[in-house]
């Protein structure tokens, strides 16, 4: 195996809920991972990655999680844990870290990021486009759920030729006929 100083940290990155926090090792590959998950600290140990290179950290949680309702999956293309918090009456947590130093290895996953103060509805999210589309004064509340595509969209017509627009026309396939009639392309030559 190889020294401490040739050892990586895998890039990571977290989301959380009142009650769990999701952490994502971004690692692909990795066959056979060392993983010790206790109360306060996660430690993980593993070759992956493009050129399999040797990847070790010791992560120590902001707070304690429950490790026996604590999970985690290796896809193959990365590792993810899904921590549960012990004290789940604190809520938030303000880092995943004890440090309060922000690691370079670390980010915020997105994807899965809810804040404090966001609903607990995690059904049929769609992170807030309904509030931007209205507030834009484009769509009432509650329609970005119910849209199939642009045909949805209010003054639209459906998108084919843009019909409910002002000053725009509806386009029927039809309409292009009298254009293929004296179509330059019967001079064109045969091709060799």
């Amino acid at each position: 195996m190889a020294d401490k100083s040739s050892m990586r940290v895998p890039p990571m990155i977290w989301a959380q809920r009142k009650d769990k926090v999701w952490l994502t090792f971004r690692l692909e590959n990795v066959k056979d991972p060392v993983i010790d998950l206790t109360a306060d600290k996660l430690h993980f140990k593993g070759n992956g990655g493009p050129d399999n290179h040797p990847h070790e950290i010791t992560l120590e949680f902001y707070s304690e999680i429950i490790p026996e309702d604590s999970k985690h999956h290796n896809s193959g293309r990365d590792i993810v844990f899904l921590l549960k918090k012990k004290d789940q009456e604190t809520s938030f947590w303000p880092r995943l870290l004890k440090d309060t130093k922000k690691p370079h290895f670390l980010k915020t996953d997105f994807d899965k990021w809810k804040d404090e103060d966001d609903s607990d509805q995690e059904e049929n999210e769609n992170y807030g486009l309904d509030d931007m589309m209205s507030s834009m004064g484009g769509l009432p509340p509650g329609m970005m759920n119910s849209m199939g595509g642009m045909g949805g969209m209010p003054g639209m017509g459906g998108m084919p030729g843009m019909g409910g627009m002002p000053g725009m026309e509806e386009f029927t396939p039809d309409d292009n006929k009298e254009n293929e009639e004296d179509s330059d392309d019967d001079d064109l030559p045969d091709l060799q």
